[in-house]
């Protein structure tokens, strides 16, 4: 797969009004390796974005960058039109870009309520909060089952949620969400993604990295595949799930 990002575009007119995000010849290095090379992609305001590709492509250190949990070298992250790109991670919390990491990384030692309040740790508003404590509950059962429970005794799917769920609290416009498959029964991997779906239609935005290609593509307005760093080729998620290169690659 040597197309470049231009070569398949097949992407809606994007204006300036509808861009939530967009990456700008972002580069960044670990130590002498460099992660990702001169990036570009853009998120519109709505949208399921997936980034797809194998281990150690950059999808996952992509959205560590625009959260900030990693520097970049070089390049520009444009957010509802302002440049982020040298701000600190609350600060991207706080503008509106939440980020649901790999492995789920709950407190283990903490409630599932506790987890969930730590998520709106930039807001004041405690009327509100506890409305999207009962919006998360309602959301997720499960988790208003467990309120009380330590996160670490719960499963690897209750996890997830609670993963989520925690992010969601900050009231975010752009959900990061890495990996939400990962390690999940079949079962439990279709409840995370029919709970993506509702996320969508809620409004909220959502830049998704996920080793299931298939589900990805699935519910994916557009996607990007990374290869050592690099986007080469981009297109509207039903064009690649159909895509030859792309289905003897990563859709076995």
């Amino acid at each position: 797969m040597k197309e470049t990002q231009n070569e398949m575009q097949h992407s809606p007119i994007q204006t300036k009004e509808n861009i939530l995000l967009e990456l700008k010849n972002l580069c960044v290095n670990y130590g002498g390796i460099q992660a990702l090379q001169h990036i570009n992609l853009t998120v519109n305001a709505g949208e399921v974005v997936s980034l797809i590709g194998a281990n150690g492509a950059g999808k996952s250190t992509t959205l560590r960058a625009i959260s900030k949990m990693v520097n970049l070298r070089e390049g520009q992250i444009i957010y509802s039109g302002r440049d982020i790109s040298r701000r600190q991670a609350h600060e991207v919390v706080k503008l509106g870009i939440a980020h649901s990491p790999e492995g789920r990384r709950v407190l283990a030692q903490q409630t599932v309520l506790a987890n969930l309040e730590l998520g709106a740790y930039i807001r004041s508003d405690s009327a509100a909060i506890k409305a999207d404590l009962a919006q998360q509950f309602e959301l997720f059962p499960r988790l208003a089952e467990r309120r009380t429970q330590l996160a670490g005794t719960l499963s690897g799917g209750e996890q997830q949620m609670l993963a989520i769920a925690r992010a969601l609290m900050s009231r975010p416009k752009l959900l990061l969400l890495d990996e939400p498959s990962l390690g999940l029964a079949p079962a439990i991997v279709k409840e995370i993604f029919a709970i993506v779906q509702n996320l969508r239609s809620t409004g909220v935005t959502i830049l998704l990295v996920e080793q299931n290609a298939n589900l990805a593509l699935q519910i994916a307005d557009r996607a990007y595949v990374l290869e050592a760093g690099n986007i080469t080729i981009t297109g509207i998620g039903s064009d690649l799930l159909n895509d030859e290169r792309i289905r003897s690659a990563y859709l076995g």
